[in-house]
């Protein structure tokens, strides 16, 4: 499993990917964002699935953009050409993997901004190579392991969010899911796009590097649950003192 948050807010875009690998009780690391950046072309893809499929898949479309770049002036051009290397490797291997048992499931995220895009985009690509693109009212995408991380997302994230906001609460996104998920963990890397900048920058994290925010973050949440209101629970509790 793995851990790929895609975040656009007004003023940039925010990716997190986690870098553990797991097959089997063999865990190992690896980078799973690609970053393509020529000029007044920056785009990211995040990936997850099988490594062999997306290996492929990535590598097809490097050689796409070495022999087609020229004529990606949009980046939803580059999501299609990425979707049709998906296909390509589905046809080729999905037979094989059937066979061994094995699922394709090869999920992206992609995000940037080319030349002719009014703004920057982020768009959440299929197995089968059909996209779609981030709105306003929830402006993420998860891939991989999304059932802990998405509560904080959907109550903090604004499309009005600044990108440390954005980078803070996906963070914090990530640290819900390693907590509560064994095949997600450091390191991350982070992506970070400034709107109409055309340059992406990329920052890896180790554990050590925020274990203070996370120890905090925990006291914080306790600290919470503790100044809430207990009035709200005294119909139950004079229910049970009825019992007694």
């Amino acid at each position: 499993m793995t851990y790929c948050l895609g975040i656009k807010v007004a003023s940039g875009l925010v990716a997190i990917a986690d870098t553990r690998l797991t097959s089997g009780t063999e865990v190992s690391t690896n980078k799973k964002i690609s970053v393509h950046q020529l000029e007044n072309h920056s785009l990211f893809i995040m990936t997850s699935g099988l490594r062999s499929v997306r290996d492929k898949a990535v590598t097809y479309f490097r050689e796409a953009l070495e022999e087609q770049d020229h004529s990606f002036n949009k980046l939803y051009k580059a999501v299609n050409a990425f979707g049709q290397q998906v296909r390509r490797v589905a046809n080729e291997d999905k037979e094989a993997l059937d066979a061994a048992g094995l699922r394709f499931n090869l999920h992206a995220i992609v995000g940037g901004q080319l030349e002719d895009d009014s703004e920057h985009k982020l768009y959440l690509l299929y197995p089968e190579g059909n996209w779609v693109e981030v709105g306003e009212t929830s402006p993420f995408f998860v891939i991989g392991n999304s059932n802990y991380g998405k509560p904080l997302l959907f109550r903090s994230l604004k499309y009005g969010s600044s990108l440390a906001e954005a980078l803070k609460v996906g963070f914090l996104s990530f640290d819900s899911t390693r907590v509560s998920a064994n095949d997600v963990d450091y390191p991350i890397d982070v992506v970070m796009y400034e709107r109409d900048s055309f340059h992406v920058t990329e920052h890896r994290f180790q554990k050590d590097d925020l274990a203070h925010l996370s120890l905090q973050w925990s006291m914080l949440l306790q600290n919470s649950v503790q100044r809430l209101p207990n009035d709200w629970m005294d119909p139950v509790f004079e229910k049970v003192r009825e019992k007694v």
